[in-house]
């Protein structure tokens, strides 16, 4: 009996230690919070029925789950030439090589409108943690994101 709740215990608090960290960096890439500087790191932790933002420690936003009326996502995918040109100075073989490479950029999007207060902003999230940030976000608004390069209008 002591072996089982021994075994039950070590796998019970890895769980919950685990479970407590809910939070994920993202980085701040414009929209309405008028607050916060293009560029800031914020860590976004989703409660049981909101959203909340934190800079430093200190909360600057807080969505309920129920106000958001879209979530968005996309990438930005470019070339690192400028990496390339200053490894191109020392080696120009390395630098060749670097142009070829590509960098990708991963964003998630939040609308929301909570009675007469409307707002709207984009974030980048780590590439680890990008799915991560979007099945929280559906899972606790409800809504399904959607992906930003299909919305876009093509002439």
């Amino acid at each position: 009996m002591k072996r089982t709740l021994a075994l039950f215990l070590c796998l019970l608090v890895p769980t919950i230690a685990f479970a407590s960290g809910n939070g994920y960096k993202v980085m701040y890439d414009g929209g309405s919070l008028s607050n916060v500087k293009t560029g800031a790191k914020l860590e976004l932790t989703l409660g049981e029925k909101d959203i909340h933002f934190r800079e430093g420690g200190q909360e600057v936003m807080v969505i309920p789950a129920s106000a958001v009326t879209e979530i968005t996502y996309g990438q930005d995918v470019h070339r690192r030439i400028g990496a390339a040109i200053g490894l191109a100075v020392v080696s120009f073989g390395v630098g060749g090589l670097m142009a070829l490479t590509k960098s990708k950029k991963h964003f998630v999007g939040l609308t929301w409108q909570d009675g007469d207060k409307r707002g709207g902003f984009a974030m980048q999230c780590d590439k680890n943690d990008y799915r991560g940030v979007l099945a929280g976000l559906e899972g606790l608004t409800g809504k399904k994101a959607v992906d930003s390069e299909a919305m876009t209008v093509k002439n």
